[in-house]
């Protein structure tokens, strides 16, 4: 419809100011100012926290109160986890991995193998409770870890996707030893801001899983 004709219909004065007239003119004066020509907003790029990184470098676990060592990182500290739920650990053998300037710590704990149905039971339950604790996960890839030489054995689990921990893992001799591990993060950081923080901690728990032998 042309301008004129809508002016028109409404029958306005001739010769007396309008609402319709100033918002015109304001236009007409903006576009002459500015120009008018469409832009399309352009969205700003995603911004993530900045993460200051340690400097890689590792020593060797050897506590008193387990029956294996590994190395792990210099900037890590352990706590010695003699409870679970203010109820005793079950075994002497559980501590936690804490690195504080990443707000990561890994939760390990040891079950000695008492027979075979004893190591089913085990697996089996290291199985469930991957499951179990990532029912957010939107995908998991399981590693399977073989070292005959140093009898160790078992599988790591990368979790994909909002999962409350994103890497987990269980080592056994088959005979006498049963390890577990998990990754957990204490933010509630989306996946995708926290991925580089898991791809670091993931080199850490890599050099674990390569590392671990049993005490003779």
């Amino acid at each position: 419809m042309q301008l004129n004709s809508f002016i028109n219909t409404q029958h306005l004065p001739i010769g007396k100011p309008s609402i319709l007239g100033a918002l015109l003119m304001l236009l007409a004066f903006a576009c002459s100012q500015w120009g008018c020509e469409d832009s399309t907003p352009v969205p700003k790029p995603r911004a993530y926290p900045r993460v200051d990184y340690p400097q890689k470098a590792y020593t060797r676990f050897d506590a008193d109160y387990c029956n294996f060592t590994f190395d792990m990182p210099v900037y890590a500290t352990i706590e010695h986890d003699t409870t679970f739920f203010d109820e005793k650990a079950k075994d002497d053998c559980w501590f936690n991995i804490q690195v504080k300037q990443l707000n990561a710590k890994i939760f390990c704990s040891y079950y000695p193998i008492r027979n075979r149905a004893g190591f089913d039971e085990l697996v089996k339950d290291a199985f469930e409770m991957t499951n179990k604790h990532n029912v957010k996960a939107s995908y998991i890839e399981e590693l399977t870890v073989n070292r005959p030489a140093d009898h160790v054995h078992g599988v790591v689990f990368h979790v994909e996707g909002p999962a409350a921990s994103s890497y987990q893992f269980f080592l056994t001799d088959s005979t006498n030893n049963f390890v577990r591990g998990a990754l957990y993060f204490n933010t509630e950081a989306r996946p995708d801001s926290l991925a580089p923080v898991v791809r670091f901690m993931r080199e850490d728990l890599d050099r674990l899983v390569g590392t671990l032998t049993w005490n003779k």
